[in-house]
């Protein structure tokens, strides 16, 4: 009886250790699947991340490159105002700088006719009669290029000097512009309104006017 007791312990402990063996692979297999299973995830998510930050640089990148393109060309656009305003700034001085030596010299010119051309009371328009006799004034300017006029506007005394200048001023000005509308060239016209003249009342009338001079060089 003893002898059987005394085989029948190992085999109880070999029987143990197999299955603690068997249990600790199994909590192993299954510890080794749930990490494996949030290493996954993580990848996953991590994957996603990436996918969405590349999605959002290229975003990004297509921005810059459409704002980069509207610089450009407002860039362009600025530059090509820019010589516009230069070309005609250049123009301007040039027409500015042609008045000048024509008005510096103007007292050593010789007169070649005169012609008034008269207005009604409180007046800046022109009469049919005025847009005739300029007509010709027209002719002689475009039929003799060393040919420039003169114009000087008046008003009579009636009312306050200052406003009687701007009235003078505009009539030169339709005087002025009648003229360059029917081609007569622009540097070679001088004009000024000189506001009111004095005279007794009856010859009010004869004041109302720009007075048109047609100019010339004296040859040497």
């Amino acid at each position: 009886m003893r002898r059987i007791v005394t085989w029948s312990m190992p085999l109880v402990l070999v029987a143990l250790a197999s299955a603690g063996c068997i249990a600790t692979r199994d909590w192993v297999n299954e510890n080794l699947g749930k990490r494996q299973g949030q290493i996954d995830d993580r990848f996953a998510r991590t994957e996603t991340t990436v996918r969405d930050v590349g999605d959002a640089a290229r975003v990004a990148q297509s921005r810059a490159e459409a704002a980069q393109e509207r610089a450009e060309t407002a860039f362009g656009r600025a530059e090509a105002a820019h010589g516009r305003a230069d070309a005609a700034f250049g123009r301007a001085d040039e027409v500015n700088s042609r008045l000048s030596r024509l008005w510096t010299g103007r007292n050593k010119r010789n007169v070649v006719e005169t012609l008034h051309v008269q207005f009604g009371f409180d007046r800046a328009d022109l009469s049919d009669g005025a847009q005739t006799a300029l007509l010709d004034i027209i002719k002689e300017l475009k039929s003799n290029a060393d040919l420039t006029v003169d114009l000087e506007g008046y008003t009579d005394p009636t009312g306050p000097r200052g406003y009687n200048v701007g009235l003078s001023q505009r009539r030169v000005e339709s005087v002025r512009r009648y003229l360059i509308e029917n081609g007569a060239d622009l540097a070679r016209i001088y004009s000024v309104g000189m506001g009111p003249l004095t005279a007794a009342s009856s010859e009010h009338a004869k004041l109302r006017r720009v007075t048109v001079r047609l100019m010339v060089n004296p040859t040497d």
